[in-house]
């Protein structure tokens, strides 16, 4: 599976198929996609016709090998829900932008649910197929073949999922361009384009500037105001010690079991003790 779906709405549109289909059928038709059984396949307004090459099995009476013809319809969203979600996708900026610059949205399916609708397959009702092979089941080996093999072009091309659905590319851009949002963003893409000038240098080059008046150096050390002759007094610290006290009792670099705060103020009072005069 991992083949055919690289992103999460292309494992969705296999998670659909796999949830109503014989696993041994699917694994079959895994097969077929790789192995080139599949001869050729169109995809044309939203329907999927192709030509599957089957199987020589002489047991049933198979000598040569036959072409069966496959055609999967996945059953297209009504025009009035998509004349809904149109209005709702055009009125999320990041919504149009992204769908106008050719850019599926991660969430594109929430905002479908919002409308109670389902952009990917959701359930059998949504998938009308047939094959001309003689085997009872539907959807047959054939049948699941192509659907893995358009599930490889969806990662290629995720709008193609909107004409599955039906819907061009062309007619989805062309009513979100109508949009507000649209228009404004057609304006800016419109507008005029930068040209960048050609300079020598994109460094900024020193410019000269005027000096007006030449300062001596006296004056430039001495200025022409005098300083304050008696500076102002500087009180006493709100915290007494506060780069010792910082570190708290059991600094890093202390490593003895008495208390770094309470040797340094023992230190402290030796010293004003003894140097009475000094402090």
């Amino acid at each position: 599976m991992a083949n055919f779906s690289k992103t999460w709405w292309k494992k969705r549109f296999i998670e659909a198929l796999e949830n109503f289909t014989d696993s041994n059928r699917l694994g079959r038709g895994r097969s077929y996609a790789r192995n080139g059984k599949i001869k050729e396949y169109k995809i044309n307004d939203g329907k999927i016709t192709a030509k599957v090459r089957g199987s020589v099995n002489p047991y049933f009476g198979v000598y040569k090998e036959p072409l069966y013809h496959t055609n999967i319809e996945i059953k297209p969203i009504k025009e009035t829900d998509w004349s809904k979600a149109i209005a709702y996708l055009g009125s999320k900026a990041s919504f149009v932008s992204k769908l106008l610059l050719g850019e599926m949205p991660d969430n594109i399916e929430s905002a479908f649910a919002d409308l109670k609708l389902h952009l990917l397959p959701h359930s059998r009702k949504d998938f009308e197929t047939n094959c001309s092979c003689p085997d009872w089941e539907n959807p047959c080996k054939h049948i699941a073949g192509v659907c893995y093999l358009v599930a490889a072009e969806l990662d290629e091309d995720p709008f193609l999922l909107f004409e599955l659905r039906g819907i061009s590319r062309e007619k989805l851009q062309e009513e979100l361009a109508k949009s507000p949002l649209g228009k404004a963003l057609f304006s800016s893409l419109e507008s005029e384009d930068f040209v960048p000038k050609l300079v020598n240098s994109y460094y900024t080059k020193p410019e000269k500037v005027a000096v007006e008046k030449v300062c001596l150096n006296k004056d430039f050390w001495l200025s022409q105001k005098r300083l304050p002759q008696v500076g102002e007094d500087v009180g006493n610290a709100s915290l007494p010690a506060i780069v010792v006290k910082k570190g708290g009792d059991f600094p890093a670099f202390w490593q003895k079991e008495s208390s770094f705060l309470a040797v340094m103020e023992e230190l402290y009072e030796r010293v004003r003790t003894r140097n009475k005069g000094v402090f």
